[in-house]
């Protein structure tokens, strides 16, 4: 009797786990770009790491930190324990590092070569796939980037190479691997790309729906227009025009920032929205200005509510900051159920390490 009532106990704590594996996914982009990671990461409240950032060098992926990058490897497949499920997957290029896709990706020699050396890095750590984060193709990056006409064509044909490549080892390490890509979240992105054709070869296509922004002062991540402020990227233009494009829904993925960008405006603007921006300050994350600046130090909280986003608004000294919340993050995350979306991505860990978004993110998504 002891014996059945325990392996009962037992199959409903498995079937419970399994539950808590379906659904949307939840991404997280782990940095470890600077060295060693310096946060504890919840493994139970993700489904998959994007440990950022694989350089690229003679047109191979390269480890541009070995000696803390295998440490990382090792740490966040530890994880794994925690959570079997958990996919630890590289991410290769960033903003800063994506100058050398556009050579790297030009030829089909190229291309086999740089595949192939991705997929050594997953081989040799034993993670669970790749994603691209190219800013941009076709397109200027950061200043100085290589970029080219051909782009457009090549940004597909890699990822075709790098799922053969990945499908490759499949026989030899019995494991599926991920692709996925982290994609501008502004429509124009895809005037560069083929992404109805570049999605059969993609898991996940992660929108990069943050860094909003011109010359005044606005929402960086805002899920809908704003009436307070003339504005044309937005979330949910950037969702429905890759969905028109030929992406199933089903392979979106909403990207929420869990930092904040600050703007010193000037003096004319109401509430600081959509005042000229006169310079630029260091960005804070989410724990930060929850903790210390939400209607503290000078600085209150308004919330645009046809946009969806909070801000704050320091009169005295005419900084501004735009940023996601605990309720924009709810917001967003209806948003990719009643769309019927892959789940949310999120940048960075460490910008929330008391996981305020986070917890929200799995309260509506789990």
């Amino acid at each position: 009797m002891k014996k059945s009532w325990f392996c009962a106990l037992v199959f409903c704590l498995m079937l419970s786990f399994c539950k808590a594996q379906d659904g949307p996914v939840i991404i997280g982009y782990v940095g470890g770009y600077k060295g060693l990671i310096n946060v504890n990461v919840s493994a139970n409240k993700l489904s998959v790491i994007n440990y950022a950032f694989v350089d690229i060098k003679d047109n191979r992926a390269w480890l541009h930190r070995e000696a803390t990058d295998t440490i990382n490897f090792r740490r966040l497949n530890e994880l794994k324990k925690q959570n079997p499920a958990l996919k630890v997957v590289i991410s290769i290029g960033g903003w800063t590092w994506s100058g050398k896709f556009s050579d790297a990706v030009l030829t089909d020699t190229s291309r086999a070569a740089f595949a192939a050396s991705a997929v050594d890095i997953v081989r040799k750590y034993d993670l669970d796939g790749v994603d691209i984060d190219w800013e941009y193709p076709g397109r200027p990056g950061l200043e100085g980037n290589i970029y080219r006409r051909d782009d457009k064509q090549n940004f597909t044909l890699m990822f075709r190479d790098l799922r053969h490549a990945l499908d490759s080892i499949k026989e030899q390490t019995h494991k599926t691997y991920l692709l996925t890509t982290a994609v501008g979240g502004f429509a124009t992105f895809l005037d560069n790309t083929e992404m109805g054709k570049a999605q059969q070869y993609l898991n996940y296509i992660n929108l990069m729906t943050y860094d909003f922004g011109g010359d005044v002062a606005g929402h960086h991540t805002n899920l809908y227009n704003s009436k307070l402020y003339q504005t044309k990227n937005y979330a949910d233009n950037a969702v429905n025009a890759f969905i028109a494009a030929g992406v199933p829904a089903g392979k979106l993925v909403m990207g929420l920032a869990f930092y904040g960008r600050v703007y010193n405006v000037d003096s004319i603007a109401k509430r600081g929205i959509g005042g000229k921006i006169l310079n630029r300050d260091k960005g804070r994350g989410y724990s930060t200005i929850r903790d210390s600046l939400v209607n503290k130090n000078g600085y209150t909280r308004y919330r645009d509510r046809n946009a969806k986003a909070p801000y704050l608004y320091n009169a005295s000294t005419r900084q501004f900051i735009t940023y996601d919340d605990e309720w924009s993050v709810k917001k967003k995350c209806r948003y990719v159920l009643s769309k019927k979306m892959a789940g949310v991505m999120f940048w960075e860990y460490s910008s929330d390490p008391k996981e305020y978004l986070l917890n929200e993110v799995n309260a509506i998504l789990r």
